[in-house]
């Protein structure tokens, strides 16, 4: 069995003529966590939703825990344990926080309910509230818990602070590394660079679809050419 569980290859994507993506290659470590950075509008979110199956490659070859995906419907590859928390994090907001979690475990036969809600005890309290009633760090909880409910093997998170003061954004990572410590997977696709840098074990940095650098994560956070050229964050 591989080391990788996901491995990318030569990955273009395009929006009718305008291509997002250009030929971007990379790696997950079974086990590891992965982030993509750069600023918005970098292809970051078009990447992990080609991951996903969400969007359709133009070229290049995605490969999941050995077997070719690239044409693989999203449907499917939740069923294969390849689970997406989306930008945004698109729940249901007048269905309630346990319905919302029910979707989250369509396909599987077990039923981690109970072990969301010992990790978020405020999904537990307020379950049969609707979702849309949660303040915007909780329905990110929620989206993170139903991807859990999913059993995944690889999440993949797509801008998990977005809009979120920073003590929620404390909260969010704290999990995700809790997460990535279980056993998961995780490529996190983030605009925040110096958090997902500080989180991940590798990382890769994006400009105008493509990778212009990569390496161990707390190499390239150290990098002032990178930070300044890329990153936008204070060198200091």
């Amino acid at each position: 069995m591989s080391d990788d569980i996901l491995v990318v290859e030569d990955l273009t994507v395009s929006y009718g003529r305008v291509q997002a993506v250009r030929g971007v290659s990379f790696t997950v470590p079974r086990g590891g966590l992965v982030t993509l950075v750069g600023a918005n509008g970098a292809g970051k979110s078009s990447i992990i939703n080609a991951v996903s199956g969400v969007v359709r490659p133009a070229a290049g070859r995605i490969t999941f825990d050995g077997t070719d995906v690239t044409r693989t419907p999203a449907h499917a590859l939740v069923k294969g344990g390849l689970v997406q928390v989306p930008e945004g994090r698109q729940i249901l907001s007048t269905m309630t926080i346990e319905e919302n979690l029910q979707l989250g475990a369509w396909h599987t036969t077990g039923d981690r309910k109970g072990e969301v809600y010992e990790r978020f005890p405020v999904l537990h309290e307020r379950r049969n509230l609707p979702a849309g009633s949660l303040s915007g760090g909780e329905q990110q909880m929620l989206a993170i818990g139903r991807a859990l409910v999913a059993e995944p093997s690889l999440m993949l998170l797509d801008e998990p602070s977005m809009g979120l003061a920073p003590k929620v954004v404390d909260e969010v990572f704290r999990v995700i590394e809790e997460i990535r410590a279980s056993g998961t997977s995780v490529l996190l696709v983030e605009q925040n660079a110096r958090r997902a840098l500080r989180a991940a074990d590798h990382g890769y940095v994006l400009s105008s679809g493509e990778i212009v650098q990569s390496g161990p994560a707390g190499e390239l956070l150290q990098d002032e050419g990178i930070v300044a050229a890329y990153l936008g964050l204070e060198t200091h």
